[in-house]
């Protein structure tokens, strides 16, 4: 039996007013055109989670939102800024056959080469920026056996390659 996550960071978010809190950051214009752009991508690969984990900032909010994926999130402030130490745990207690996460770097892309056995080929893989999104499947059966460096690689893209042209 197999598992399979979506690992995501947020979308592009607005430093337009220097008041506002980190976590209370929307998206900017970009990041809301990034988020659609995004769950078109899922929807046209076939990406479609059943449980969706995220944190509970406003910008991964509105990532999610803008997805368009009907699916009822559960948004965590254990996510907010989480590292891969506080990811795995998070994901352990996932239920879902296709779980998305939905979070913040550093945390993200740390979390995301760790997982895998063999890196995507894409020059954007290492430093994950803003809405990548990586789909890995793991051979395990529930979420709490997950182990690093296990992962194969589905797809990967980031919102540059889906907003060309």
């Amino acid at each position: 039996m197999t598992k399979t996550l979506i690992l995501m960071r947020h979308a592009k978010s607005s430093w337009d007013s220097p008041t506002t809190s980190d976590h209370a950051r929307p998206l900017n214009d970009r990041g809301r055109r990034s988020a659609i752009a995004l769950g078109d991508w899922m929807r046209a690969r076939g990406w479609i989670p059943d449980q969706v984990l995220s944190s509970n900032s406003v910008r991964t909010r509105e990532t999610f939102a803008g997805l368009g994926i009907d699916v009822t999130p559960s948004f965590s402030g254990d996510l907010y800024h989480a590292g891969p130490d506080q990811m795995l745990p998070v994901l352990a207690r996932a239920t879902g056959q296709s779980v998305l996460l939905l979070g913040h770097n550093p945390g993200i892309a740390e979390f995301a080469e760790q997982l895998v056995q063999t890196a995507p080929n894409h020059r954007r893989f290492h430093d994950y920026p803003s809405g990548a999104t990586l789909v890995v499947r793991f051979d395990i059966k529930n979420w709490d056996q997950l182990q690093r460096d296990t992962g194969d690689v589905l797809d990967f893209t980031v919102p540059r390659d889906l907003l060309k042209g």
